[in-house]
């Protein structure tokens, strides 16, 4: 499969380019200026891809639903939520290869997305929600599926997490982008304590239609769910009971969902 690998400018100029067959290695040796976006072009769409839009984030291994995915490179306040690290200085290597046969067939994190971003991007997983902390980049939902379990505080990258504003309607969604099996589901609710609330019990409800509720405590550990085989295209998290705490900030700061292509 032919691959291809852009950096475009705000005005959709190519700064630099690169094709290859099966896998693609792109050195930028400048500093990117804000409007910069890396551009992934993939001959043939719904397929398994090890994307790397950047080295200090490493690489997502994502399903694409598109030709062409385009990733926007952060700056300022959105930089926010990522290793300070990512996407600063002059040297830069972006990549993009197919996975192999029995890399898609691996259990893995099927939630795992360190390249995630809003709206319909045709790559997943993808997080979305309802609400976002006053739509800072530090409360984004795309934050509880970045790899990262640092759960003690809050704010920027590393204790990035899924703020909620105090909505009691709040609502997390997990899109795959195909069918997957689930095996199981590990949640880690932020624990910067006493500045942080809880959740006694939350609800999952699955593309199939079933749900689940799923009691909690207050812990910095990871609540652990056994499904043992649950087949979905998505799930939502919703009905957010919040315990009895003077804190009204109760967060999500990672969910993991091991299992195995459908």
């Amino acid at each position: 499969m032919l691959l291809e690998l852009k950096v475009v400018d705000n005005n959709g100029n190519i700064k630099t380019s690169k094709k290859g067959e099966s896998a693609v290695n792109l050195v930028w040796t400048e500093e990117y200026r804000e409007g910069d976006r890396i551009v992934i072009i993939a001959q043939e769409k719904n397929r398994y891809l090890h994307i790397q839009v950047d080295d200090a984030l490493g690489a997502a291994f994502v399903y694409v639903t598109k030709n062409e995915i385009i990733y926007q490179i952060p700056f300022g306040e959105a930089r926010l939520s990522l290793s300070p690290k990512a996407f600063s200085g002059n040297g830069h290597l972006i990549s993009v290869r197919e996975a192999m046969e029995g890399e898609v067939r691996n259990y893995r994190n099927l939630a795992l997305n360190v390249m995630d971003q809003h709206g319909d991007t045709g790559c997943y997983p993808h997080a979305s929600a309802n609400v976002e902390t006053r739509g800072e980049a530090v409360f984004a939902a795309k934050n509880a599926i970045d790899g990262v379990t640092e759960n003690h505080s809050h704010g920027i990258w590393p204790y990035t997490s899924w703020g909620i504003n105090r909505r009691e309607d709040a609502e997390f969604k997990l899109e795959f982008g195909r069918d997957v099996i689930i095996d199981k589901i590990c949640l880690y609710t932020r624990a910067d304590f006493p500045h942080d609330s809880w959740w006694e019990m939350v609800t999952l409800t699955f593309s199939e239609g079933s749900e689940i509720n799923w009691e909690l405590e207050k812990s910095d550990k990871a609540h652990i769910l056994e499904l043992n085989g649950k087949k979905a295209e998505w799930l939502l998290l919703h009905k957010l009971k919040q315990a009895d705490d003077p804190s009204p900030f109760p967060a999500l700061s990672q969910l993991e969902v091991y299992g195995r292509e459908a």
